[in-house]
């Protein structure tokens, strides 16, 4: 028999296999339009502005010299809201907003909520502080002073981020807040997002601080002509050259009317070849059963990042993990060999398998950086975290995932009680007139040294364009297993970019109320009005607080739960209130039990301290409850 050159077989094979593909996709039908209609029938939102127009509002930073030429790019992050019960009230029915419009950080009861206070604003009175320079681009809600009462961490570019701590005894309003410098001295940060979580398992709240700009640069101060610092990103696709992510451990709190927050920096925890990846998202999330979170960084121009957590009480280390790339498989859906943009990342059980599918937002736009959103399922053992290797395949295209736009936060929640989470995307980037696609399509065909520099960029300013005119995304599962976007049909459209959502029930009655960050405009309130498809559990997890002048009791950040219903169906979810771009959830887990007629659920609940892992199985009636859990001290 004479021989076959191999490469004569390799182009069919090829050609065979991309085509399947190909075809694979032209073929998967949409969502028929009376199936549609019904879908959105079970959802209703009724909106309503949570702040007007500041006086001047503007729609544009000053930036310094240097970057005056792409100032509407610069000019595209900032807004945020955290919800949270800032009120005391037991119900997180309190939101911190952060308008771009006026560099404000405002505190205020939602619609509906138990708070009955004038709205105020947060400055950091008694730090170093000029609005010329520096900005706010993002509060946190959380205890971080761990004294039972529930404080604010803003931060910021320009410094480093600031905590103000609620006092004891104090109606809520800005005399209540003592404002604290989270690192002493201020350092010069550019944070575009910041997570609370329990990095080392001993029970209290940490954070990981992502920065964007290089440290130091000086990117809004106007008289920073020649600031050899400031540098845009050194690629398109594999850009190492941001500011620095930090780990910070938390070390003490203290109560009373002068409370205090000690947190320490721990340089090393993460691997050195991920430090200055260009933050957007963090998310935290136990993927291997050991209590402790993972990290996933989303990063701008160039690969995400999964790390391992290998931390200890009182030190933090984590391992890279990466996903392995099959003959079908594109290098940019392997996990960690992703190329452009990492926007947003959230985490849920899509399937009730018990275990979190970690859900990423990106540019997808035709004719454009069109990568594709993530949906990484696992696909084999947990165990294989520990060799390095992330057990994930991207499952975006099969569930009608994969394109959304200029997206940005991604959250999760069951805004019908049917016991089916649905998907929410901010989307949207520069609204104008002028398209700039074609230029900046350019810019991402030349050479990456030139990236770095300001000047070789092409002219992005108000009144240019980049995906300004796209609509939020509502995702929700069809009957044939695939999702389809209901977010103009449910009353998701808005007239300006949107940045991040936060997700409670502001109003106590068993459904998902949404907060809408929007950049250069009025952020919104969607309170939830739909019919209820079943029943629904809402937990609030509290450990008791442990140190001095602290009473009561505190968030339990970290604890992972298990909801079995009657009918054997499971739902897993874990208190991660922070995990995305710039919007943070309720402390509450909320879990949709379907049609169960009120019969009692199984709740597993398993949670970390310094004595190690505990868990309590409880039998539960649908409802509200808050659950104290054992403390074990400091």
């Amino acid at each position: 028999m004479p021989r076959i050159p191999w490469r004569a077989l390799a182009a069919p094979v090829v050609a065979v296999v991309v085509a399947a593909c190909l075809g694979a996709v032209a073929a998967r039908p949409g969502t028929p339009a009376d199936e549609r209609a019904e879908l959105a029938g079970r959802f209703r939102f009724a909106a309503s502005y949570l702040n007007g127009d500041p006086a001047g509002a503007r729609t544009e930073r000053a930036v310094q010299p240097g970057l005056r030429r792409i100032s509407a790019w610069i000019s595209a992050v900032g807004a945020s809201a955290a919800v949270g019960d800032i009120a005391g009230t037991g119900r997180d029915g309190d939101v911190c907003l952060v308008d771009p419009r006026d560099d404000s950080v405002t505190v205020r009861p939602l619609p509906g909520s138990a708070g009955r206070y004038a709205p105020f604003t947060l400055t950091p009175r008694g730090l170093p502080w000029n609005p010329r320079t520096m900005a706010p681009m993002g509060c946190v809600t959380g205890d971080f002073a761990q004294n039972g009462l529930t404080g604010v961490l803003v931060y910021y570019w320009g410094r480093s981020p600031v905590l103000f701590l609620r006092k004891a005894g104090v109606e809520p309003s800005a005399d209540a807040f003592r404002a604290q410098e989270l690192l002493s001295p201020m350092k010069t940060w550019n944070t575009t997002t910041v997570n609370a979580t329990d990095v080392d398992g001993d029970g209290h709240p940490d954070l990981v601080v992502g920065n964007y700009f290089p440290d130091g640069a000086r990117v809004l101060d106007t008289e920073a002509a020649d600031d050899p610092r400031m540098a845009m990103q050194d690629g398109m696709s594999n850009a190492r050259n941001a500011g620095t992510t930090h780990v910070l451990l938390w070390t003490s709190g203290r109560g009373g009317t002068e409370p205090a927050a000690g947190y320490a920096d721990a340089p090393d925890a993460l691997p050195a070849g991920v430090r200055h990846g260009w933050a957007l998202a963090l998310g935290a999330q136990d993927l291997d059963g050991d209590g402790l979170p993972e990290l996933y960084l989303a990063n701008d121009f160039g690969p995400d990042r999964l790390l391992v957590n290998r931390s200890a009480p009182g030190r933090a280390a984590f391992t890279l993990a990466e996903g392995r790339r099959t003959f079908t498989t594109p290098k940019s859906k392997v996990l960690g060999h992703d190329s452009y943009k990492g926007m947003g990342v959230a985490f849920a059980d899509l399937d009730g398998t018990g275990e979190p599918d970690i859900l990423v937002s990106n540019i997808t736009l035709p004719y454009a950086l069109e990568e594709s959103n993530f949906v990484f399922t696992r696909n084999g053992p947990a165990s294989d975290l520990a060799k390095g290797v992330a057990p994930y395949r991207d499952r975006s295209e099969d569930l009608g995932l994969a394109r959304s736009g200029w997206s940005w936060d991604v959250k999760t929640g069951d805004f019908d009680n049917s016991g089916r989470p649905e998907i929410l995307q901010a989307v949207g980037f520069v609204k104008g007139g002028t398209n700039k696609w074609p230029e900046l399509q350019e810019l991402a065909m030349a050479n990456d040294s030139l990236l770095r520099h300001p000047p070789s960029w092409p002219r992005i300013v108000p009144g240019d364009d980049l995906s300004g005119a796209a609509d939020n995304r509502f995702w929700v599962r069809n009957a044939a297993g695939r999702y389809t976007d209901l977010g103009r049909a449910v009353g998701l459209d808005q007239k300006v970019p949107s940045r991040s959502f936060a997700l409670t029930d502001a109003d106590g009655d068993g459904r998902l109320d949404i907060v809408v960050a929007n950049q250069w405009g009025r952020s919104t309130y969607l309170r939830n009005l739909g019919s209820p498809a079943g029943d629904h559990l809402a937990l609030r997890l509290r450990v008791p607080t442990s140190v001095p002048g602290g009473t009561g009791t505190t968030p339990a950040i970290g604890a992972r739960v298990t909801v079995r219903t009657a009918d054997g169906r499971v739902r897993a979810q874990q208190l991660q209130p922070s995990n995305g771009h710039t919007g943070v959830n309720s402390s509450e887990l909320h879990f949709g039990l379907g049609e169960d007629d009120g019969k009692p659920v199984a709740v597993e609940i398993a949670w970390r301290d310094a004595a190690g892992d505990h868990r309590t199985t409880r039998s539960l009636a649908p409802g509200s409850h808050t659950v104290v859990l054992p403390g074990t001290g400091p």
